[in-house]
């Protein structure tokens, strides 16, 4: 069995859409979401630097964009699951067929202009943490003041929080824990900072017409299959002040006997958690389109 996961924010890098846009159609599709959501998406991803994707209003449809492109590059695919990691979610929607591609990057677009908007009211951002025990972690947090944003599993927390505590966390870092990474995102998300946004995402949602998911679609509230289009659009409004249960969502992937981990367009964080929490699972992330091969091998090796 197949799952089809998308990496969240940070994941992007200057001109990482560049190859894409060489492929037949890409330029005119991305073109096209462009026009649709105000934003001039070729420019952020093949010419502008590092700060410039850095800006959540930025980088969330660039990043949901570049998962479509890339999926879309593929061909056919019949995952047995889809997933994704925070504003990789809204790709994963997509991937379901419970939005429409278009659709998802207004939903997206309007998700990042909320949560940069939140973002501006306190200065705060993310770090992950490499090692250690959760358990003795984010008791650690708490006491700094500080949530537990995303667990990913395999060990890794992210905190979240004002960038006076981050700076505490760093110098009093939880037992076992060998580095504390900041991580190139603008505020702290999935915490109580973003509440803000969660009303405009729900005002934007509402204008919406999902359909049910055609594959499972693995949710990162609890790790829980969701079944209809009106939960899973539920789920995107709501997530963007609640952690990331990524560990959960793994869990999930194991209970149902996937085989194989294809992560989209921008590559490689997914895949890496999944070589340390799921062995026997072979994994492949598509960074560039020289990896396609390799994907649609996998693919017609373990789809459903």
């Amino acid at each position: 069995m197949l799952v089809l996961v998308a990496p969240g924010q940070g994941a992007q890098t200057p001109g990482f859409l560049t190859p894409w846009l060489d492929l037949p159609g890409a330029a005119d599709r991305l073109a096209g979401w462009s026009d649709a959501i105000g934003l001039d998406l070729a420019h952020y991803g093949t010419q502008a630097d590092a700060d410039a994707i850095r800006d959540t209003a930025v980088a969330q449809p660039l990043l949901v964009a570049a998962g479509l492109l890339s999926a879309a590059a593929l061909g056919e695919v019949t995952p047995g699951a889809v997933a994704g990691h925070s504003v990789g979610e809204i790709t994963a929607a997509a991937f379901a067929g419970v939005l429409e591609d278009t659709a998802a990057l207004r939903l997206v677009r309007k998700r990042g202009l909320a949560m940069a908007e939140a973002a501006a009211v306190t200065r705060t951002g993310m770090s992950a943490l490499l090692g250690g025990d959760p358990a003795t972690t984010i008791p650690h947090l708490e006491k700094l003041g500080l949530t537990a944003a995303n667990v990913n599993g395999a060990g890794q927390v992210v905190a979240a929080g004002t960038l006076e505590q981050l700076a505490d966390l760093a110098e009093n870092k939880p037992e076992g824990v060998r580095k504390v990474i900041a991580l190139k995102v603008a505020g702290a998300f999935h915490t109580q900072h973003m509440a803000p946004a969660v009303d405009a995402l729900a005002e934007a949602a509402a204008e919406l017409t999902p359909a049910d998911p055609r594959f499972v679609y693995v949710s990162n509230a609890d790790g829980k299959a969701v079944t209809t289009g009106g939960e899973v659009v539920a789920r995107l409004v709501g997530q963007v002040a609640n952690p990331v249960r990524w560990d959960l969502c793994m869990e999930t992937f194991k209970d149902l006997g996937v085989t194989a981990l294809l992560e989209v367009c921008p590559g490689g964080t997914l895949t890496g958690l999944a070589k340390r929490a799921l062995p026997g699972v072979r994994t492949l992330a598509l960074k560039t389109p020289d990896d396609l091969d390799a994907a649609r091998e996998l693919v017609a090796e373990h789809s459903a």
